[in-house]
């Protein structure tokens, strides 16, 4: 069933669309959060390294890929939200023709210079070959990443985010099975844990394009929506690659401080490895909050309800601090508990390093939970290059704490998140109330 969020109660509708974008999450999660502990318990503290170490450029790529996609399923939200189904098809095959080609596009140069990246970042030389092993397979699965969250944006703009996330389930079972086969039966090492994740991203891809294909009538498509379109393919890539670019330039930053950490050596990367694995999982009700705000934003500009759009934001931010306080209370109770999922009894040392890094960072979720906010929010009404410069004010400030690590060691490494989170928004906030005041100067009439 498709579903309309221009009409009812903001919270309501938010909560009842944003809970399964948030299991969803939760479960993708699971995918890196099952490899990793398993790499911990069984391959030790340096196959744990060598994981970690490659989370930045993979958040750079893979990052990038899954931004560029949600920014091509605007367009079609936009469409179903105006009730304009015969644009809403076309569109849908254009996001078609772009995903192949990105899917290629990228797959082949990541693949090709991974290794020259991680030597670029300064990985440890004792982890570099497990490094390079485990970033290549992840790669080479990309276009299972394109796959699925095309045909998850898709159904989010049709208001149905429920498919994606039944997928997702079954992929991460069959993840946690094949992590245990080829890491503990096969003794594949890293590279078991990521040709499982690529297996199970591919089974998630194609299970929603089954839906996509077959679930609903507006997407019955004829002949002529395969029509090429320049017009259409520049609206696509207008809104895609600024996304897609969002996500990447904000991951050189990221990159740049984990080549910084990478010098202080891989006790500290280890540590803090452990801390962003659990950083990210606790994030995921804030980022689902992000993607249900860019669909809310584009149905109802699509729908030109601006009254609706303040009305959301609010009922948005207050779930954010409300799960802010939540997440910062459960990391001061059993934070050392959650690190250790990802430590050996030899690694325990460390728990003191990766929690002085996840106390800063979940006390700062507030800023964080802004960022998705406030982005994906501006995204969806059309605004992405907006969000891609927030995004270079994120790496800027990230990127110059990075600078700092040499000289004032971990301290610094841990406030570089929260400072790139706080200078997003600064310039967030207010462009999000620069965008509602254009686009009720564009159709005045509307917007009265």
């Amino acid at each position: 069933m498709t579903k309309d969020l221009t009409k009812g109660r903001p919270l309501t509708l938010i909560l009842q669309f944003g809970l399964p974008i948030l299991l969803g999450m939760l479960f993708q999660q699971l995918y890196n959060v099952v490899d990793t502990a398993i790499v911990g318990k069984f391959l030790g503290g340096n196959a744990l390294a060598a994981v970690g170490a490659t989370g930045s450029i993979n958040f750079l790529v893979v990052g990038g890929s899954i931004g560029i996609c949600s920014g091509m399923a605007i367009p079609i939200a936009q469409r179903f939200g105006a009730g304009d189904y015969d644009s809403l098809r076309k569109y849908v095959t254009g996001a078609v023709y772009c995903s192949l080609f990105f899917a290629v596009t990228i797959t082949s140069f990541t693949v090709i210079f991974s290794r020259s990246i991680l030597e670029m970042m300064n990985t440890p030389a004792d982890i570099i070959d497990l490094s390079w092993v485990y970033i290549t397979t992840i790669f080479a699965g990309i276009p299972g990443y394109i796959l699925y969250n095309m045909c998850s944006g898709i159904l989010r703009a049709l208001g149905d985010s429920r498919t994606a996330v039944v997928w997702l389930v079954i992929a991460s079972a069959v993840n946690v099975v094949l992590d245990l086969v080829f890491i503990i039966t096969l003794e594949w090492g890293v590279f078991g844990a990521a040709f499982a994740t690529t297996i199970s991203q591919f089974l998630a891809g194609f299970g929603s394009l089954w839906k996509v294909c077959r679930g609903f009538e507006v997407l019955k498509l004829h002949k002529g929506d395969w029509q090429w379109s320049w017009r259409r393919i520049w609206n696509l890539l207008s809104l895609g690659v600024p996304m897609g670019l969002q996500f990447s330039i904000t991951a050189i930053g990221s990159v740049m401080l984990q080549s910084s950490v990478n010098v202080l050596g891989t006790m500290y990367v280890t540590a803090t490895t452990a801390a962003n694995k659990v950083s990210i999982f606790l994030a995921c009700p804030l980022e689902a909050m992000g993607s249900t705000m860019a669909t809310y934003g584009g149905q109802n500009v699509g729908a030109k309800q601006w009254d609706r759009l303040n009305q959301g934001l609010r009922s948005c931010c207050l779930l954010g601090i409300g799960y802010c306080v939540f997440a910062l209370v459960l990391v001061l109770l059993v934070g050392n508990n959650l690190v250790m999922l990802f430590l050996d009894e030899a690694s325990a040392g460390l728990v003191p390093l990766s929690m002085q890094l996840l106390r800063t960072l979940v006390f700062c979720y507030v800023f964080l939970g802004a960022i998705f906010i406030f982005r994906n929010y501006i995204q969806g009404m059309g605004f992405s290059p907006l969000a891609t410069v927030a995004g270079i004010l994120e790496m800027i400030a990230r990127a110059g704490v990075s600078f700092l690590v040499p000289l004032y060691g971990f301290n610094a490494a841990c406030l570089a998140s929260p400072a790139a989170w706080i200078m997003a928004d600064l310039f967030l906030v207010p462009a999000y109330f620069y965008c509602v005041k254009t686009l009720k100067k564009r159709y005045p009439a509307m917007g009265e």
